[in-house]
């Protein structure tokens, strides 16, 4: 942990540039792969990468340069998010950092861990305006989870190698390290064994790691879950985050408690299993946010209630016993309030109740009759008799082709929603999607990193042909690398889930998503940038042959597919409105609601 004395190395006290200390120590850190872009005040270290690729008889240090920085930092978010390690970003000073706030914003926001490694002006020209100097520090305070500005050379060892264990540790987010141009030249002795002594943090991180739970918790816990005719599990991504995955599927199988997860909790539970009821919240199952209506004992694990899920919060599981797990004491209390809680490590604080649990016998069969009733009457669907692609029709179908073992990544967007719905996933980390910060350009670059951390697996990038123009230089990077990822896009000729709220509750105005103008040929755009496989699909009939060669290949494939922009995403909670309110379209069955619309605030951001 922070404030320990990490093993000392072969390497301890031979001298070296700050430049090779940072190569050091990332390679006894572990890392194997760095995304990132070279620059003027990066270049030592970019140079120090070659030197120790060259100079070390053992596995090299991949690197792997995109189109753009913030390609980058979505592929080491890729990479982080499909194996649970640190991923690795090291781009230069000025425009190559602020490239990247975006992808560190996002990985706060979804708590990955992730190492930004930032080129900076000499210390002596710091805060002169010097040729691309940016105010990492105050930009990224904002952003990351932690920031260090390395100004004392000798420390730089242990502030990179503190930096991996403030990413992982506690709530694991992204720390990023600004190293000026100066410092990666100094030379001096390695430290391979110091780590920053951050006694606040590391207290708290060590009380949470140690604990086990009060005997007279978890006698609490279980008086109310005792009462309970319709208790409920709320899985969010903390659970998938703090390998509680095995301790969850247990505690849900032992106590008989169907579950809900959220849009990052997906893959903490097997989808296909009988007890799981997908997701909740704004386009979550039908049946999913009827059942939260519905139950009395609602157990949140790693979840935050957050406005997606929780659009008013007073009429959310407004007739249940809220109880709360989360690795975070803010995050308790903080939108909804709780009956009984408990914070620590979600896999730890399982377990425990497991023990602790073993004599409570419940039985709530009528309700687990009722759930599996809601799950049968309310179930996705969609229009199967247009003769126009349906895009929740192509994912149905590579579905049934994956068989849940896919690791998914997608864009932002309808195309986002409908993956989450009609994807299967058996095991946790195989979804990877940009969840509080939704953003856009995030699937193919995060695809990448979730590919080379996995070369094994099939890797499939979901996208829409709005989200994918933000980062669609990184097709490039895909052939240059020979990255076999599958790139599916679902082209509606649209920004989707704009319009779709445009079309819902602005009276059908278009502002800014007409895409008439827009004539891009993605095929060739793939073609050009060197992909052997590259096809469009705009009728049924070619559908399943395309979708079976495009999986099968052995490369990195590209397959766009024309679906229909009249599409919309439903189940739809509007912002601010409770689940009553639930708009669920044409073709799910739905329980009788007036529309609410009119009651909508159209301020709220999509």
């Amino acid at each position: 942990m922070v404030g320990t004395k990490a093993k000392r190395s072969q390497t301890h006290g031979t001298v070296m540039t700050g430049a090779d200390m940072t190569l050091q120590v990332l390679a006894d850190e572990g890392v194997d792969t760095i995304f990132g872009y070279s620059g003027g005040a990066i270049l030592p270290t970019y140079d120090a990468i070659f030197r120790y690729n060259k100079n070390h008889s053992g596995k090299p240090i991949k690197l792997v340069v995109p189109a753009n920085e913030q390609g980058a930092g979505f592929m080491a978010a890729g990479y982080a998010r499909s194996t649970g390690k640190v991923g690795v970003c090291m781009v230069t000073s000025g425009p190559g950092a602020t490239n990247t706030a975006t992808p560190i914003r996002d990985c706060m926001a979804d708590s990955i861990p992730v190492v930004l490694i930032c080129g900076q002006v000499a210390r002596a020209v710091i805060g002169t305006d010097a040729f691309q100097e940016a105010p990492v520090f105050s930009l990224m305070s904002a952003c990351a989870k932690h920031v260090f500005l390395v100004k004392d050379p000798t420390t730089l060892a242990a502030t990179i190698r503190t930096a991996f264990q403030i990413a992982l540790s506690g709530r694991p987010g992204p720390v990023v390290i600004d190293i000026p141009k100066d410092v990666q030249n100094w030379e001096g002795p390695y430290d391979s064994e110091s780590v920053l002594q951050l006694h606040g943090y590391q207290e708290r991180v060590n009380s949470t790691r140690n604990q086990t739970m009060p005997a007279e918790t978890a006698r609490e816990f279980f008086k109310l879950l005792k009462r309970a005719r319709k208790p409920l599990l709320y899985v969010g991504g903390g659970a998938i985050i703090s390998g509680a995955t095995k301790e969850l599927r247990a505690f849900m199988k032992h106590f008989q408690i169907p579950a809900v997860t959220t849009l990052m909790g997906i893959g903490a539970i097997d989808t296909s299993d009988d007890l799981c009821l997908h997701m909740l919240g704004m386009h979550g199952a039908a049946y999913a946010n009827y059942a939260v209506d519905e139950c009395d004992f609602l157990l949140a694990v790693g979840a935050r209630f957050d406005d997606r899920v929780a659009g008013a919060p007073r009429l959310f599981a407004a007739n249940a016993v809220i109880a709360h797990i989360d690795i975070d004491a803010a995050e308790i209390g903080k939108v909804k309030p709780v009956n009984w809680h408990y914070v620590g490590d979600a896999a730890t604080a399982l377990r425990d109740l497991l023990e602790a649990g073993k004599a409570v016998e419940l039985n709530h069969q009528p309700w687990l009759k009722e759930v599996r009733a809601l799950k049968k009457m309310h179930h996705f669907d969609f229009n199967r008799e247009s003769e126009v692609i349906q895009p929740q029709a192509v994912l149905e179908m590579l579905n049934a082709m994956t068989k849940g073992e896919a690791i998914i990544a997608t864009g932002v967007g309808q195309h986002q929603m409908f993956s989450a719905q009609y994807f299967d996933f058996k095991h946790p980390r195989n979804w990877i999607t940009s969840g509080s910060m939704g953003t856009m350009g995030f699937g193919l670059p995060a695809a990448i990193g979730a590919q080379i951390a996995n070369p094994g697996k099939l890797v499939i990038d979901v996208d829409g042909d709005g989200s994918i123009r933000m980062n669609i230089g990184e097709l490039e990077t895909c052939a240059n690398y020979k990255v076999p990822v599958k790139v599916l896009l679902l082209n509606n000729h649209g920004d989707g889930m704009v319009v779709q709220w445009q079309s819902l509750y602005y009276e059908g105005r278009f502002s800014g998503t007409d895409k008439t103008l827009h004539s891009k040929d993605f095929v060739k755009a793939a073609e050009a940038d060197g992909f052997k496989f590259a096809r469009r699909v705009t009728d049924y009939k070619d559908l399943k042959p395309a979708l079976e060669a495009f999986i099968k290949f052995k490369g990195p494939a590209f397959l766009e597919v024309v679906t229909d922009k009249h599409a919309f995403v439903y189940p739809m909670v509007g912002p601010g409105l409770p689940y009553k309110d639930m708009l669920t379209g044409p073709f799910i069955e739905g329980r009788e609601h007036k529309h609410t619309s009119e009651l909508l605030d159209t301020s709220d951001s999509i």
